[in-house]
């Protein structure tokens, strides 16, 4: 169903529910009447797009949802969206850019809101020698690493690192409603999984990740950087996954491979 069309009360009750708060709660928050806000999502009252806006910062709506909610008041859209290869998104690929070059020889990647890959500094292609062409184009992170044609023979933990995905999948899920990502984790979880046994993490600080190539097995732990302030869809929905060496046989090796 289109979310624009459906009643703007019965939408902001979904996001608060969604964000597990009590009609009291929401409203001490945003230093409203517990009754105003009663009347609002049962289309007694019509909100304000001043207080909508002040309810979509409480909720941490997301941008996307937020131009829905809005329209379904009767108001325009506030945030626009733009293709990456935009003219004014200029300075924030240039930024992308540069934090993807920073980080080599180890990897990094630009996510789309989907998992899809949109830029990448190119680094350890040998990671990818072995996976499926169809997984290829387009490159959908998630899937690579989760399918058994693509990462995941490969991937020595798969038993955490996959828990560790699917985890920030739901999370995705939970936080944004995107129907798009709820097919995909019904999609992932699908897959082939291994037995239920977890390595002894006492000694990690972080969940590694795991993969056995031909110059031995490396260890990577991994970081996701998003833009502080956007207002443009498309940079609210970009993340950077960066790939640290977790240990120094595993940098001497990727710098070896890197000069090899």
């Amino acid at each position: 169903m289109n979310r624009a069309s459906q009643p703007v009360g019965a939408l902001l009750r979904e996001w608060r529910q969604r964000r597990r708060m009590t009609q009291m709660d929401l409203a001490l928050e945003a230093d409203i009447s517990p009754r105003h806000l009663s009347f609002v999502e049962t289309g007694r009252s019509q909100p304000s797009r001043e207080m909508l806006l002040h309810l979509f910062e409480e909720l941490d709506v997301p941008l996307r949802e937020r131009n829905a909610v809005l329209v379904a008041a009767g108001y325009a859209p506030m945030y626009r969206e733009r293709r990456l290869d935009d003219a004014s998104l200029k300075a924030a690929r240039e930024a992308v850019q540069v934090v993807l070059e920073a980080q080599k020889p180890f990897p990094a990647f630009a996510l789309d809101r989907h998992w899809n890959i949109v830029a990448s500094n190119h680094a350890m292609p040998q990671l990818f020698a072995g996976v499926a062409q169809e997984l290829l184009q387009p490159l959908n992170a998630m899937r690579v690493s989760l399918h058994p044609r693509g990462l995941a023979p490969i991937i020595e933990n798969l038993g955490e690192w996959r828990a560790h995905l699917l985890s920030r999948l739901r999370r995705q899920v939970e936080l944004t409603a995107d129907p798009a990502l709820a097919a995909l984790l019904a999609e992932v979880t699908a897959y082939p999984a291994p037995e239920a046994a977890f390595a002894d993490l006492s000694h990690e600080v972080l969940v590694p990740l795991r993969i056995r190539t031909p110059a031995g097995t490396l260890a990577f732990l991994s970081t996701t950087t998003v833009f502080g302030t956007p207002v443009d869809i498309t940079l609210s929905e970009l993340a950077i996954e960066s790939f640290f060496p977790a240990d120094e046989a595993t940098a001497q090796a990727v710098r070896g491979m890197a000069a090899g």
